[in-house]
């Protein structure tokens, strides 16, 4: 049997910290405002403080994101950073920044220090470098091959070592992109990325010795010229386990619960999969757990080398998804489930819940629509400011009701 490699999942919000943690994620990695790639974070020190208690009590790790690129004026604010660091008492810290290391080293020196992708590590070279720095494991570079890895495994046997295996790809390398910083003031590396490959554009073609400006002729498959894919390693899932990672990193630190749920039960559920029986894993069906997340379609990205033509989506930054997310159980008695929705639910939608540790969900017909405030029947309710429906006992198989909890997510067709 393989070691089975962390699960590593990211807690943005509070809610997502609960819910990464019900469906299976084995540490949650999160950060705060002006502390890391953190700028928009919605979360307060005091819910960080509270996910870390609760990930703790499940025997969980939490590690915090420290990894931004400081100036000169930032290490005056250290004492404070300090502070925060004793209160929340996180099982690591993730750095990008060489000063920050030796800061670090200098004033907590038995925290373990996580290198993160922002440092760009793509050899084995670099990771010795961080190794001898202090360094307890290298996040590598999303543009590391599955060759490369195997290769910096193999020198690098006494170090762990962490890849992402799912999420938004950056055109700029591993996330340090200028882009937004030039046009928009937003910097990416303090998490403010106005995500400007996802705009669409219009191509110029300037003759230089005359300045004439000409608009190249373009069709709509032409305008989203850096529109990257999602990564999605699960078709490579047996290789990567394979090849001995010590955890694994799902990208998302400005993403509800719905896909930090989601996208940790499919790859918990895979992971396990495949520990029991590598010789029959199928990740098809795992893929079909990713698919109801709306996603820009999914890529290997650089698992192989070079990215793929098809890599890029050139016709559109929506989602690509038949599925919305529905709602989310928030509360639950002997008789009922309260279900706060993500998207108008009406009469006749079947919704599924997503079943912690089971690979097959609990589907319910909506035969009503009934308000969980008024308790009036409505041939249809928005989302928004709360607003929850109602599923009666009755309507819910008597195998999954006990597995239907709070957090628990639903999803439904479009």
């Amino acid at each position: 049997m393989i070691k089975k490699p962390e699960l590593l999942a990211p807690g943005g919000t509070l809610d997502a910290f609960k819910t990464a943690i019900l469906y299976g994620a084995d540490a949650i990695y999160a950060g705060l405002p002006g502390f890391s790639m953190r700028a928009r974070a919605k979360i307060t020190t005091e819910e960080v403080k509270s996910g870390i208690e609760l990930a703790h009590a499940a025997g969980k790790k939490v590690y915090l994101a420290f990894n931004l690129f400081a100036h000169d004026h930032e290490f005056a604010n250290m004492p404070r950073v300090s502070e925060i660091i004793n209160y929340l008492k996180p099982d690591a810290l993730i750095v990008a920044d060489p000063g920050v290391l030796m800061w670090v080293r200098e004033h907590h020196p038995d925290m373990p220090i996580h290198i993160s992708t922002q440092a760009n590590i793509c050899s084995a070279q670099s990771v010795k470098f961080w190794q001898n720095a202090g360094a307890s494991l290298c996040v590598l570079a999303r543009e590391v091959s599955h060759n490369e890895f195997v290769s910096i495994r193999r020198e690098c046997p006494d170090i762990k070592l962490e890849i992402f295996v799912h999420g938004a790809m950056c055109m700029s390398y591993s996330g340090r992109c200028l882009l937004s910083n030039f046009i928009t003031g937003r910097p990416s590396n303090r998490g403010a990325c106005a995500q400007l490959c996802r705009w669409k554009y219009d191509v110029i073609l300037r003759e230089c010795e005359t300045g004439i400006e000409m608009p190249i002729e373009e069709d709509e498959r032409g305008a989203y010229i850096m529109n990257s894919k999602d990564l999605c390693l699960m078709p490579r899932l047996a290789e990567v386990l394979e090849s001995a990672p010590d955890s694994l990193k799902i990208e998302g630190r400005n993403r509800s619960e719905y896909y930090v749920g989601s996208v940790v039960h499919a790859y918990r559920c895979a992971i396990d999969d495949y520990a029991r029986d590598p010789e029959h894993f199928n990740p098809e069906k795992y893929m079909d757990m990713l698919n109801v997340l709306e996603t820009r379609g999914y890529t290997t990205a650089f698992f192989d080398g070079p990215v793929p033509p098809d890599a890029h989506n050139y016709e559109t930054a929506r989602s690509s998804s038949e599925y919305h997310a529905a709602g989310v159980v928030t509360e639950k008695t002997n008789d009922e489930i309260i279900l706060e929705l993500r998207n108008e639910t009406k009469v006749g939608d079947e919704i599924s819940f997503v079943l912690p540790h089971s690979t097959t969900g609990a589907n319910v017909k909506l035969t009503q629509i009934i308000d969980a405030k008024t308790r009036h029947d409505l041939p249809k309710q928005s989302a928004g400011q709360h607003n929850s429906i109602i599923i009666p006992r009755a309507w819910v198989s008597d195998s999954d009701w006990d597995k239907i909890v709070p957090l628990v997510l639903a999803y439904k067709h479009k």
